[in-house]
């Protein structure tokens, strides 16, 4: 096992560069899908996986036909978390069972991890790295962790009791563009390199339907939408029209906003 080169040398608390907010009129309602929805997400490529109440997975197409479905629900019991951030390879995490499972583009099923087996036996987030293994953090030994598709742990960083004065409790992970995102949401967005230097602090807390994507972290708090560009500090927001009000969910892609109201699920497109 080979342990991070971990230098903390700046810290960068990024400010924000406020925009005006923005009206609903850059929304722009293109589909509504109704059906048994419990949770969804969506990838880069505009697909959408939806998990209803039977602990189905199913794909949609951008047009929002059924193309895959997953039935094989019984084994692992309800799944908590769904990563496709590479469409040509799909995690469900079972975080009662400490087991991911790898599914294919179809939706079949390539390989089963199951962390106890690696003494990894408290995790909440997950994420894909850009080279496909997987990132996640051990609750535990407070590390976070690079896994193979054998479980196998490749990196780990040094606990993080040791760096930090709070160690940061992540509920999300997103590799994206060379940096790994750790977001707590009561404490802030930690950006970590691929060595695991610290490289930024960005102080974004309290933000629900976190994601990252692009350039731009998305997300959600009351009744408005955020799109924050990491590069220049710019944060957009939009007050949302009643329509987006009392919704039970949020995703994003760059230029597509999906919200989730009652078994109601409606893509907008926005710029």
């Amino acid at each position: 096992m080979k342990q991070f080169f971990f230098i903390i040398t700046v810290i960068l608390f990024s400010g924000f560069g406020f925009a005006q907010a923005q009206n609903d009129s850059l929304f722009h309602l293109i589909k509504i899908i109704n059906g048994d929805v419990v949770a969804f997400t969506v990838d880069n490529l505009d697909n959408i996986y939806i998990l209803n109440s039977r602990n189905q997975v199913k794909k949609l197409n951008e047009q929002g036909d059924s193309v895959a479905v997953f039935n094989d629900v019984k084994k692992f019991g309800q799944a908590t978390l769904i990563d496709v951030s590479n469409p040509l390879k799909i995690l469900l995490f079972y975080k009662d069972f400490s087991t991911i499972v790898i599914l294919d583009r179809f939706l079949a099923i390539r390989n089963i991890i199951d962390l106890r087996q690696q003494n990894i036996l408290q995790v909440k987030a997950i994420g894909q790295s850009y080279d496909n293994k997987i990132w996640l953090y051990d609750e535990v030994e407070n590390k976070l962790k690079k896994i193979d598709d054998d479980g196998t742990v490749l990196l780990e960083t040094p606990d993080f009791r040791l760096l930090f004065g709070e160690a940061p409790n992540p509920q999300k992970i997103f590799d994206q563009d060379k940096y790994v995102y750790l977001y707590d949401s009561s404490q802030a967005v930690f950006v970590f390199d691929y060595f695991g230097t610290l490289k930024n602090k960005i102080l974004i807390t309290g933000w629900k339907d976190f994601k990252v994507a692009g350039k731009y972290i998305f997300g959600s708090k009351a009744d408005t939408l955020y799109r924050y560009e990491i590069s220049s500090f710019r944060l957009d927001e939009w007050k949302m029209p009643e329509e987006l009000r009392g919704v039970r969910s949020f995703n994003f892609t760059t230029d597509r906003l999906f919200s989730l109201k009652g078994d109601e699920l409606k893509i907008y497109t926005f710029r």
